[in-house]
């Protein structure tokens, strides 16, 4: 066991808003089941502004209501909810330095991939995850407990061995790029929950057929009937949660009651049955991204054809269109690389954005990466040229503005599937011409954060050399600087991502671009302009002296 230092450098959020540099926090030592990790890098996310902004009103700050018992909870010294002073930072590249000895799963010297999304562990809107209502990786040294690390379905590690070739950079910045993996690994749910809540809601007159046959699917099904729906009845449903809605009429008030009533993960058919919603429809994108909610439907009066129409997955398909709204940011960075590297069959990117200069750097990383796929990519400022409508069988959404959404629907084309990636945050609604999106069919969905099978896949394609996390690679700093990067994030100013060494207590803000003049050393070591190994070694020392 490494010896531990007394104090260590950090930066936590206080309030909101409120963000300090600690210079000397104190460093726990394990007890019996626990961990102690140094801290190599740490990426930045929007994520973490989202925390610093809504703190104690962001749905993974609170405190953890099932999977750990309040009194394993008491004995976790970086498990803090609510009001604490907490560390944020959760795209981490870490070392095991420290172990309890009880602990039998993880050892000293292991090199990890730190998993930060804890399902098992439910707060009151989302779950605990790093960085959150546990302290995360914008320090030197990360405590964590071997009853929150293991998989409970699986019993796999939260902590995902790595080799020791690639920068700590390019390890951290795997959680993001899990992130954009589950988005398109999803699973999704094709018909109504077995054993679940299904609510069937029928307007005066409204044509609808084959819900007894799908009740009978999903038997055995708690069944509720409201035939025929009114405001009183809705009224009378305050409160409780269904997995399924099926809902036959075009109503808009009708509609926005009804998706009130859908618990998380559930699912609201809309069955038009040749009728036509008056208005556009508030919908709330953040629980679409979240919860995560989804909307389907179908112009017939056969309830079967709405849930016939959900694709199994968010994976893009030979042929697609791809359009990427916000693709000059860091995360829209991600999904157009992605989209050019995957292997599909005549696929077509369209990276939009209204930054010229962001989209200049964009294209000159990933558009060769695009040509020497034979992946057809553009670079688009909407704003001088804006999208076509109709023209897209993919658009994903990465920023968090509801304008945006109401523009994927117009871009998308029959049978479109729509990603609302971006982290909006719950509560936030677009209005939504239901009648274009049950009418061609399109599918909205979103996901939030990853899992271990996400870590693994992007893990394998970093080792392989299929990946390069690090050409996404912006600007570097150390805790000092953390001010200022979490404001260029949430600015949108950087072109890509933000990488914190915590051990370089004093680094301040440095863009890549910065290097020749600021670390030429450093500079020197980059490779095509981009984010290496031996840059990251040689900045390590540069910058520490």
């Amino acid at each position: 066991m490494t010896d531990l230092p007394a104090t260590q450098h950090a930066i936590q959020f206080t309030g909101p808003g409120t963000l300090v540099h600690n210079a000397a926090k104190p460093v726990p030592a394990p007890g019996p089941t626990q961990v102690v990790l140094k801290v190599e890098a740490t990426g930045l996310c929007f994520s973490d502004t989202k925390l610093l902004h809504a703190w104690t009103s962001h749905p993974r700050k609170g405190p953890v209501l099932a999977g750990l018992p309040g009194e394993v909870l008491a004995e976790i010294p970086s498990y803090t909810p609510g009001e604490l002073p907490g560390t944020p930072g959760h795209e981490c590249c870490a070392r095991v330095v420290a172990v309890g000895s009880a602990v039998a799963h993880h050892a000293v010297g292991e090199r990890v991939l730190v998993q930060t999304d804890y399902r098992h562990l439910a707060t009151a809107g989302s779950n605990a995850a790093l960085g959150y209502n546990f302290e995360g990786g914008l320090a030197e040294f990360i405590l964590l407990d071997e009853r929150m690390i293991l998989d409970p379905a699986t019993g796999e590690r939260f902590l995902i061995p790595v080799r020791e070739d690639p920068s700590g950079s390019a390890v951290a910045l795997l959680e993001p790029w899990a992130c954009v993996e589950k988005s398109y690994a999803t699973s999704e749910r094709r018909a109504p929950l077995v054993g679940g809540r299904l609510l069937v809601a029928v307007e005066p007159g409204a044509a609808l057929a084959g819900v007894e046959a799908m009740a009978a699917v999903a038997a055995p099904v708690e069944l509720v009937r409201l035939e025929p729906v009114d405001d009183a009845a809705l009224a009378a449903l305050a409160g409780r949660r269904f997995d399924d809605i099926v809902y036959a009429g075009a109503s808009a008030d009708h509609i926005e009651a009804l998706i009130e009533l859908l618990g998380p993960g559930g699912v609201i058919d809309i069955v038009l049955g040749g009728r036509r919603v008056e208005r556009d429809v508030a919908v709330d994108v953040g629980r679409i991204h979240y919860d995560p909610i989804r909307l389907t439907g179908t112009t017939s009066a056969i309830a079967a054809h709405g849930y016939a129409r959900i694709p199994p997955d968010g994976e893009l398909r030979d042929g697609d269109a791809v359009a990427i709204v916000g693709a000059a940011g860091p995360m829209g960075f991600m999904h157009t690389v992605r989209a050019a590297t995957i292997g599909r069959q005549g696929l077509s990117v369209a990276a939009i954005d209204i930054d010229d200069s962001r989209l200049a750097h964009l294209a000159e990383v990933a558009g060769p990466v695009a040509a020497g796929n034979g992946v057809a990519a553009t670079f688009t400022n909407s704003r001088v040229a804006p999208p076509t409508e109709g023209a897209y069988s993919y658009v994903g959404v990465m920023v968090p503005a509801p304008a945006l959404v109401v523009q994927a629907v117009a871009m998308a084309a029959p049978g479109a599937r729509i990603n609302l990636f971006a982290g909006f945050a719950v509560g936030t609604k677009a209005k939504l011409d239901l009648n274009a999106i049950v009418g061609r069919g399109l599918y909205l969905f979103g996901t939030s954060g990853s899992e271990i099978r996400d870590m693994r896949a992007v893990l394998a394609r970093l080792e392989s050399g299929q990946l390069d996390t690090n050409m996404s690679v912006d600007a570097v700093c150390g805790l000092e600087g953390v001010g200022a990067a979490l404001a260029a994030v949430e600015a949108r100013s950087s072109g890509g991502k933000i990488v914190v060494y915590p051990a370089l207590h004093n680094l301040g803000l440095v863009r890549l671009s910065e290097l020749a003049e600021r670390f030429p050393t450093v500079a020197a070591k980059l490779r095509d302009g981009r984010w290496t190994a031996e840059a990251e070694a040689a900045l390590l020392t540069e910058a520490s002296r």
